[in-house]
């Protein structure tokens, strides 16, 4: 079977969620994910408590966790998020975050209700993400937000996320994830728009991160398999997203299903079915809990 990179996101999954989890927990859910198999985690974010009070405790959840992750060839790749120039800081400061992760948005309206910046702004950052990153030996990842359109009413197309992975490229930045925001775009766009970028990103790893309803999942993920990709992000019982973009309706791609779709295509996600009992009956029991949603089977 051919290898899948999956990231599996419960910083998304947790980051618009009315009530706080207990720093405890998220330490041991993030540990019970390494122990199921998952080597990629988006786990934390670097963000203002002000917007969101959920990943306030990031440094004490990545102190608690630190010290019974796996090191060497077995360690996984720990993701932290930042918006700004104190994230980064902060995350370039906490052991155990192996990776940064950067939302540049190239839609105007979300980047001044997601970040507060403007689109020289934005640029500057990720251009000192690149050079800071580098020189802390740690990886990089630029979400590009909104990339497969919006319903803010302004220019979108394939043109301009091209560009802007011409000028990721030039940066030298090596993993990218498009990112349908708001969980908008059909199926087929998932898979056109994957095609008809992907041939100005050689030397880059170029994957996913959707948002969807869930009728639609299963669709989109096999849409971006088809055409090509081999990085997706997704959420256990697709718990979450972006709390800024606005649809209570539209969340994460649950993790199952991804596998399920990519296993119909042949793929192999690398997770034991098994394995995922304990984390899964964890996850209901946050969204029971701290986001007052159904359970999922």
């Amino acid at each position: 079977m051919e290898q899948i990179k999956l990231i599996e996101c419960p910083r998304d999954a947790w980051q618009g969620l009315p009530d706080l989890i207990p720093t405890e927990y998220k330490t041991e859910y993030l540990r019970e994910l390494v122990l199921a198999g998952f080597k990629h985690i988006d786990a934390v974010s670097f963000v203002s408590p002000k917007h969101v009070k959920q990943m306030a405790d990031s440094e004490d959840v990545m102190a608690k966790l630190r010290a019974s992750l796996p090191v060497g060839e077995n360690a996984p790749e720990i993701i932290g998020i930042v918006v700004n120039e104190k994230g980064l800081e902060r995350a370039l400061a906490t052991p155990g975050v192996t990776t940064i992760g950067y939302p540049y948005s190239i839609s105007a309206y979300f980047r001044r209700a997601n970040a507060n910046m403007t689109r020289a702004e934005s640029r500057a950052l990720v251009e000192r993400l690149s050079k800071e990153t580098k020189a802390a030996n740690r990886g990089l990842v630029i979400y590009i937000s909104m990339a497969f359109g919006n319903p803010y009413d302004e220019p979108w197309g394939p043109e301009i996320v091209s560009e802007t992975l011409e000028w990721l490229k030039d940066i030298k930045i090596r993993t990218v994830s498009l990112a349908d925001t708001v969980g908008t775009a059909e199926p087929a766009l998932v898979g056109d728009l994957y095609r008809q970028v992907k041939d100005h990103v050689a030397g880059i790893e170029l994957g996913v991160h959707l948002h969807s309803r869930p009728e639609q999942a299963e669709e989109k993920i096999l849409a971006a398999y088809e055409a090509g990709c081999r990085r997706f992000d997704s959420a256990l019982t697709g718990l979450g997203g972006c709390p800024f973009a606005g649809d209570n309706l539209v969340g994460n791609i649950a993790t199952e299903d991804v596998l399920a779709a990519l296993r119909k295509a042949g793929a192999d996600p690398g997770i034991d079915p098994a394995k995922l009992a304990k984390v899964l009956a964890m996850t209901n029991e946050i969204r029971s809990k701290y986001a007052h949603a159904p359970l999922v089977n």
